[in-house]
C-alpha cells in the first residue's frame, strides 16, 4: 500500500492510495457514498494474484481530499485523469460500486482512449434517466435524502454533518440505522466482522474532517450529471443484487439498455452489499 497526494490543476489536493501489484494492470477504484480510499477493496494478496495496481483516491470533500462545490457527477473524470497522467498511465479500467458506479461511467464517457474497460455495481442511473421511475422501489430513507437534496443544499447540510458527526465517533451507527431497511441477505453480509472493521475504517475516514463530501455526491446525483451514458464506448459490466432497495435494480437495466457494449448480470437473492462478494470477480474483469 502507497499513499500520495496529487495536486489538481485548480491546486485541490486528492489524496490517493495505491494498493497491489505496483507493475500490474492499472484499475481506479471509484468508493461508495459515503465512503472513501479505504473503502471496501480485494486484499493486496488477491490484487498480486490477479496481476492488477488498484489505485483509489478520495473525492472532492472526503477523506483527505479537498473540497469541490458544486461538483457534477462528470467532475470524477478531470480527478481521475489529473492522478493517471501524475502516475504516468496512459490506459487503465474504471470500477465502481454503489454511489461509485456513476462516477466509474463518467469516467468511461469523458476518458476515450484512457479507459479501456468499465465496472459499475449497484449503481444509480441518472435523476433526469428518461422512462425510468426514479424513486420506484427505493429505501424510504433514499427517497427522503434525494428528494431534500433537490429542494437544493440547505435542505439536506445541517442534517448530514449531524449524521456525519455521529457516524464519525461511532462508524457503526451509520449500518445500526440502516439495519431495518436492510433486506436478509445484506443483514449477513454485514454481520461478518472483518466487513464491520473496514466499513468503520472506511466511514471514519470519510467523515475525517466534514461531510462535504457526502452533501455534495447526494447533490451530484439530482443534478444533471454532466454526460450522456450513451456515449460510453468501451466495454461495460453491470452488476446488480435483484433485491437491492437503495439503489433499485431498475436502474442498471436502464443502463444496460443505453450503454453500447454493455453486460448486465443480476443476481436473485442478492442486494446492496452483495457486491462486496463479486468485487473480486469485477476486478478480475476489469482488469482483463
Amino acid at each position: 500500500m502507497a499513499s500520495r497526494v496529487v495536486k489538481a490543476a485548480d491546486g485541490r489536493a486528492l489524496a490517493v492510495e495505491s494498493y497491489g501489484d505496483p507493475r500490474g494492470r492499472p484499475v481506479f477504484l471509484l468508493h461508495g457514498t459515503p465512503g472513501s480510499r479505504f473503502g471496501p477493496a480485494p486484499r493486496s494478496t488477491v490484487l498480486y494474484r490477479l496481476g492488477v495496481r488498484l489505485i483509489a483516491f478520495d473525492r472532492p470533500g472526503y477523506g483527505d481530499s479537498d473540497r469541490l462545490p458544486g461538483r457534477a457527477v462528470a467532475a470524477a473524470a478531470v480527478d481521475v485523469r489529473t492522478i493517471a497522467d501524475e502516475f504516468g498511465l496512459a490506459e487503465f479500467a474504471v470500477l465502481g460500486r454503489s454511489g461509485g458506479g456513476p462516477h466509474a461511467l463518467a469516467c468511461a464517457a469523458l476518458l476515450p482512449g484512457r479507459v479501456r474497460r468499465a465496472a459499475a455495481l449497484v449503481s444509480l442511473a441518472p435523476r433526469d434517466a428518461a422512462g425510468l421511475d426514479w424513486y420506484a422501489g427505493m429505501t424510504a430513507s433514499n427517497v427522503h435524502a434525494y428528494r431534500e437534496a433537490e429542494r437544493g443544499h440547505h435542505r439536506i447540510a445541517d442534517s448530514m454533518e449531524f449524521r456525519s458527526r455521529q457516524i464519525k465517533d461511532d462508524p457503526i451507527r451509520l449500518l445500526k440505522g440502516l439495519a431495518p431497511e436492510l433486506p436478509a441477505t445484506d443483514r449477513i453480509v454485514v454481520a461478518d466482522a472483518g466487513i464491520r472493521r473496514m466499513l468503520q475504517s472506511n466511514f471514519r475516514e470519510a467523515f475525517r474532517h466534514n461531510a462535504d463530501g457526502w452533501i455534495d455526491d447526494v447533490l451530484a446525483f439530482t443534478a444533471d450529471w454532466g454526460f450522456k451514458v450513451g456515449d460510453i464506448a468501451v466495454p461495460t459490466w453491470l452488476w446488480h443484487g435483484a433485491d437491492d432497495q437503495f439503489s433499485p435494480v431498475e436502474h442498471s437495466r436502464w443502463l444496460a439498455d443505453r450503454i453500447p457494449d454493455a453486460t448486465l448480470i443480476l443476481e436473485p437473492g442478492a442486494a446492496h452489499f452483495g457486491a462486496l462478494r463479486v468485487m473480486t470477480a469485477a476486478m478480475k474483469w476489469a482488469s482483463g
